[in-house]
């Protein structure tokens, strides 16, 4: 029953992720899932952190730059990391990329998106918004420690790092799929799936830690 449970899983994702899908359909797809991850990691966000919500509301133009910055900055960096991954997961379960050139390519693309999307973003809020006092520079500097906080889930982007976690899983549930049936598991189940794919999760989110600390070393 458990085994039947992550196949209708990864059935679902088969029908809603496929290579066959028009591209607006797709890309739609993945706003939305991206969407349907955001806003549960980021409701808990603000739940945990002490006078988040009641700054918030008290404090003039608060929201609305809360707002515009989950718009220009949180959403777009989840979805096009979601993408990378759905993208892979797609060809994969069609048998156009096998399960070890998908895993490298996963893990260096998602890293990637990540670091990169802020590296542009950070300094384009600067320019455009006026974050940062408006200094592009100052943004591009503080990249590295923050995304280096991420995995802590201590800052905004470790919302939006956990926010990818609904595109990485699936494509870590079918590598893992593949990996068990190799070995002669045919029938792994959801909780064995889910369970590598949470690790192939963390070991990107400590790749990411490392890489983001490299990046905010002092010069």
């Amino acid at each position: 029953m458990v085994a039947d449970a992550s196949t209708t899983i990864l059935s679902w994702l088969d029908r809603h992720f496929s290579v066959e899908l028009p591209f607006t359909r797709f890309g739609r797809n993945i706003l939305l899932l991206s969407l349907i991850g955001l806003v549960p990691v980021l409701a808990l966000y603000i739940a945990l952190t002490p006078g988040f919500w009641s700054h918030l509301i008290a404090t003039d133009a608060a929201l609305a730059r809360f707002v515009r910055q989950i718009a220009t900055n949180g959403l777009p960096v989840v979805a096009v990391v979601n993408a990378l991954g759905l993208v892979l997961f797609a060809r994969l379960r069609a048998d156009l990329l096998r399960p070890g050139i998908a895993l490298a390519i996963d893990i260096p693309a998602r890293i990637g998106g990540f670091l990169g999307l802020h590296a542009v973003i950070y300094p384009a809020s600067a320019l455009m918004f006026g974050s940062f006092g408006g200094d592009p520079l100052q943004a591009l500097r503080v990249v590295g420690p923050t995304l280096a906080r991420a995995a802590a889930f201590d800052n905004l982007s470790g919302v939006y790092l956990y926010a990818t976690l609904v595109g990485a899983i699936p494509l870590h549930m079918a590598l893992a799929g593949v990996a068990a049936r190799r070995h002669g598991n045919g029938n792994a189940s959801l909780l064995v799936l889910s369970v590598a794919a949470l690790a192939l999760f963390g070991l990107q989110a400590a790749i990411l830690t490392g890489s983001a600390l490299l990046l905010g070393a002092p010069r």
